[in-house]
C-alpha cells in the first residue's frame, strides 16, 4: 500500500503565487509512480511541475518519468521559478 504523498514546504506558497497570477493548479500527488507535484494550466498552456526544496534532487522514478514524459515538465523551487516556468515572468 503507497504511504500519503509528502508535501514539500515551499508548495503551498508556489501554489499561491501560481492562483495569484491566474493560473489553475490541481495536485497530482496522490498518483506517485514518479508523477510531477502539480498540474498548471494558464491561457491553454500545461505544465507538470515538481517541487523540490533548495537542495533537492529528482529520484529515480521521477527522472524517469521526465526524461520520457512527452510533454512539458519543470522542476521549481520557488514562486518565481514556478511563475517563469509559466512565462510570467522574466
Amino acid at each position: 500500500m503507497r504511504r500519503a504523498a509528502k508535501i514539500d514546504a515551499n508548495q503551498t506558497s508556489i501554489v499561491t503565487a501560481l492562483r495569484k497570477a491566474g493560473c489553475t493548479v490541481l495536485s497530482l500527488a496522490a498518483i506517485g509512480h514518479g508523477a510531477p507535484d502539480i498540474l498548471v494550466g494558464h491561457k491553454s498552456r500545461n505544465v507538470l511541475m515538481e517541487i523540490k526544496g533548495r537542495t533537492g534532487k529528482l529520484n529515480a522514478q521521477q527522472q524517469l518519468f521526465k526524461a520520457t514524459w512527452a510533454g512539458d515538465v519543470r522542476v521549481v523551487r520557488s514562486p518565481d521559478d514556478a511563475l517563469l516556468a509559466m512565462g510570467l515572468t522574466e
